[in-house]
């Protein structure tokens, strides 16, 4: 105890409390002020409504300030019947609100202090130093019992052998790392927490892929990295220490594929690529049903906000980040607008279904293919219809099928340079079956499948013939005789 009382006191820095700024908020740019208000334009036949209305009140009203809490076409309405009582009581109504509302100094608290006294300060994510334990030779492990089959030893990512540090990743030429991050307090506490256990145990993962006739296994130099730690009390300290994981794989060479855990991963993730290859090098393609773009919430970091960070931060370039499968109620008009002003690309579930699939992958897979030097490919599993995939903490109807989502995930694979994976949101409580982990496992082989294929110089789109027909006659017309 006494050995991690001193490294503790080392990494805190002191013994006084200070509160929790691990990761400190992001800066908004000049041209994205979420606190910038527009004062209210009122129409002229609301105005003579407006006699009743002392100073103060008419000054609030006309700041624009109600226009937080209420629809200001819905209150000009309500305005143009309401007799003068009413409409000064509905002002004085949202004056309260305002003041109730708003962040007030002395009588809100930001945040609750962490105490870096404790001499635990940082032992939850205190890595095990070789000396506790045999030496042995760098190198992954394979912890499998038996030769064939399935059974015995102990279940991995894609029944990969395992590796423990950086040294392992680097003597075994690791060519990909997957690595579990079980934090859940992004989403609320929706069980995205037993997302890497039940993919672990559930098969769908490693083997061979009929499309290409590739066994990824075989094909890469493949490891299961183990867990990410967690506090399970702060999201904040939690990304650190992600972005730390990300940031140490990626400089070994592998490629990380980060099984969540909830969607706030994306912003250590791509912070900790971006660490190793460059900020505004990377390219992201982003599958959802939620556009997770947000930037006026209280908590700065949640599983709603992590391309705002990314973008803002610099990490990805706007004009490098492409969407697929948005279906959600938000964005709102602005935020599209937002979107569009930062150069992103986005392909809703109405594009698809004005112009079809097939149209817009190809466009999408042409999009990834430009201006970035890598590719992060980031997979929130709600982007496919809760039939596909129950056990989510946000489902939305009239996603994507498996049958779309796994070509393109493997094409992406394999016509890019990948930077990293994530594959999120993975809650398997929230399935009365084990088909969501299962079909996440069947998205990462597709992954795997594709990087195989790169690295073995296949075409894009490419299919093996044996595979793709029996051959028994030309019966599509596409066989030399």
């Amino acid at each position: 105890m006494a050995g991690l009382a001193a490294l503790s006191a080392l990494a805190g820095g002191g013994a006084q409390v200070v509160p929790n700024a691990a990761t400190p908020a992001p800066q908004l740019p000049k041209d994205d002020n979420v606190e910038k208000i527009e004062p209210l334009k009122i129409p002229k036949d609301v105005e003579a409504k407006l006699a009743a209305l002392d100073k103060p009140r008419l000054d609030f009203l006309k700041s624009g300030v109600a226009a937080r809490y209420v629809d200001k076409e819905a209150m000009f309405d309500r305005f143009r019947t309401a007799p003068a009582a009413e409409i000064v009581a509905y002002v004085d109504a949202l004056r309260q609100v305002y003041e109730a509302a708003e962040f007030k100094a002395g009588r809100d608290r930001a945040s609750i202090a962490l105490d870096t006294r404790s001499p635990m300060f940082n032992a939850w994510k205190l890595k095990r130093p070789a000396a506790l334990d045999p030496a042995r030779a760098a190198g992954p492990l394979d912890l499998r019992r038996y030769l064939g089959g399935y059974g015995g030893g102990f279940s991995t990512f894609a029944n990969a052998p395992v590796a423990f540090t950086p040294a392992d990743l680097k003597a075994g030429k690791v060519e990909v790392a997957i690595v579990g991050a079980p934090l859940d307090m992004g989403s609320g506490w929706r069980n995205a927490i037993d997302g890497p256990r039940a993919m672990r145990m559930t098969g769908g993962a490693g083997g061979n892929d009929m499309y290409s006739m590739i066994n990824p296994n075989g094909a890469l130099k493949i490891v299961d990295y183990g867990d990410i730690a967690i506090d399970q009390n702060s999201t904040e300290r939690s990304v650190d220490h992600v972005r730390e994981m990300v940031r140490e794989i990626a400089a070994t060479g592998a490629i990380p594929i980060v099984i969540g855990g909830d969607h706030s991963l994306e912003y250590p993730n791509l912070a900790g690529a971006a660490d190793v290859h460059g900020k505004g090098t990377i390219g992201v393609v982003h599958f959802d049903s939620h556009y997770d773009a947000a930037r006026n919430r209280v908590h700065q970091l949640d599983h709603g906000q992590p391309v705002y960070r990314v973008i803002s931060e610099g990490h990805v370039k706007g004009s490098n980040y492409i969407q697929v499968g948005l279906r959600a109620r938000g964005p709102d008009l602005e935020t599209f607008g937002w979107m569009r002003n930062k150069g992103m690309r986005y392909h809703t579930m109405v594009e698809v279904e004005k112009w079809g699939w097939e149209r817009v992958m190809q466009r999408a897979l042409a999009e990834a293919r430009q201006n970035a030097k890598k590719l992060w490919v980031s997979f929130d599993i709600d982007v496919l219809d809760p039939a596909f995939m129950p056990g989510t903490g946000t489902p939305v109807p009239g996603g994507l099928t498996m049958r779309e989502a796994q070509p393109i995930m493997r094409r992406l694979c394999a016509e890019n340079d990948i930077a990293g994976i994530d594959i999120v949101e993975v809650a398997p409580y929230l399935d009365t079956s084990y088909k969501t982990a299962l079909n996440s496992n069947y998205l990462l082989n597709a992954c795997l499948a594709g990087i195989a294929m790169r690295k073995k110089g296949l075409k894009p789109g490419y299919f093996n013939p044996v595979s793709v027909e029996h051959g028994r006659d030309n019966y599509y017309g596409n066989r030399k005789s």
